[in-house]
């Protein structure tokens, strides 16, 4: 066994994940079980202390699969040991089948965070590069962890909540375990009444069509719009270039009474034109900005040699310019859709008529007295889940664009 500065280092590292990976999945488990418990995070603490010595006390080419295995057994035992048999605070007789699913969970992800952060680093003397691989290890770990809670946690609760009758809610709000014995039809209550009761299905339609409009208007103005600004030379260039983004130091309430003084006088207020004309005035900035620098990187002289060739300017950017840059234009229209999508400030003041609502309208209609909160938080559920399949989607084609583009150059 060797000791060192590394070795100390990995105890402090055990010690720290010990107590994030208890009160994670305790957290976890109470949401998902719906009992609750006190997590003992002075004893995880002590155990990924001692699995951290462990594993670090042997040198990287020592670590054979039975070290590993005793580190791991070590977490469990003193997690035993530490609390009476009760890993998790509560007797195992209590669901039992989360409790052991959960203390798996706590020793794998103790056992697996160490394992990581100490692999390949020896335990005696570690020179200052190492150690700065070994906190910078740690940190990324950290703020993984981190983002994930903060991003699922909410989801989580938004999506439970939506499935819960409103009996279980007034019972225990801090409730967010599911009761599948109650079958489909009652565990998706929430989501048949929105689309049978409150005209959900005709506020996705809605923002369906607002947001391709957008989408399409965009692109339609901002693609000639950059390429004359990084290609062409007159006069006013470089300040229509530098102020295109002037607009957005305009907040947007500002603009709100105005607009909706005149949308009133021309008949274009409480009808998704309104939308479908306020919207592109807002996103074509930023879309010109982001294409401009683009184009400014692709090679002039693709473009030159197309002109020799015989081709219109149009052509250029039709045969040349344009396919280049695909990643681009994804990026652009899927950031365009998803401003479209979840605006909500003109669609609140703009619209009244209950059949031209769209989602975010809708969803904040739902925020009163008289419809439940499980109604509620399906209706974001409904407003979030479109965007996050699209985004998805999209993505494939941003790292297909990519590649294909680097190949071509």
């Amino acid at each position: 066994m060797r000791f060192g500065n590394g070795f100390f280092a990995s105890l402090a590292i055990g010690a720290i994940w010990g107590a994030v990976w208890m009160i994670v999945v305790s957290i976890t488990f109470m949401l998902v079980s719906g009992a609750i418990t006190t997590p003992p995070v002075g004893a995880a603490t002590l155990a990924g202390l001692v699995a951290g010595g462990i594993l670090m006390a042997f040198p990287p080419g020592a670590r054979t699969p039975g070290v590993r295995i005793a580190a791991a057994v070590a977490i469990f035992g003193v997690l035993g040991l530490l609390t009476l048999g009760q890993p998790l605070g509560l007797p195992l007789s209590a669901v039992p089948a989360y409790q052991i699913v959960a203390i798996a969970l706590v020793v794998g992800l103790i056992w697996i965070s160490i394992h990581l952060c100490v692999k390949g680093l020896a335990g005696a003397g570690l020179p200052r590069y190492q150690m700065e691989v070994l906190f910078i290890r740690l940190m990324k770990g950290l703020g993984f962890v981190l983002f994930t809670i903060v991003v699922a946690l909410p989801f989580y609760v938004m999506v439970m909540t939506s499935l819960k009758s409103q009996q279980s809610l007034l019972a225990n709000p801090l409730d967010f375990s599911l009761d599948l014995a109650q079958g489909p039809q009652a565990l998706f209550r929430s989501y048949i009444e929105l689309f049978t009761q409150f005209h959900f299905g005709t506020f996705l339609v809605n923002s369906a069509i607002v947001s391709v409009v957008t989408v399409f208007l965009t692109l339609l103005f901002s693609v000639p719009g950059a390429y004359a600004v990084s290609r062409l030379r007159f006069p006013g260039q470089a300040f229509l270039s530098r102020s295109i983004l002037l607009i957005y130091m305009v907040p947007a309430i500002v603009l709100v009474i105005p607009l909706y003084a005149v949308f009133s006088q021309i008949g274009l207020r409480n009808t998704l034109t309104g939308l479908m004309v306020v919207y592109p005035a807002t996103t074509i900035p930023v879309a010109l900005y982001m294409l401009q620098g683009y184009f400014r990187g692709l090679p002039a002289e693709l473009e030159e040699a197309g002109l020799m060739d015989g081709l219109t300017r149009f052509g250029v950017i039709m045969k040349i310019t344009l396919p280049l840059s695909l990643p681009a234009l994804a990026s652009v229209a899927l950031y365009v859709f998803m401003i479209a999508w979840n605006e909500f400030l003109f669609a609140f003041m703009f619209l009244d008529n209950i059949d031209i609502f769209t989602l975010s309208r809708g969803v904040v209609s739902l925020n009163s007295s008289e419809v439940p909160r499980q109604h509620l938080m399906a209706g974001a559920v409904v407003a979030t889940v479109p965007v996050l399949v699209i985004f998805l989607w999209f993505e494939r084609f941003l790292v297909s664009g990519l590649t294909a583009g680097s190949v071509k150059g």
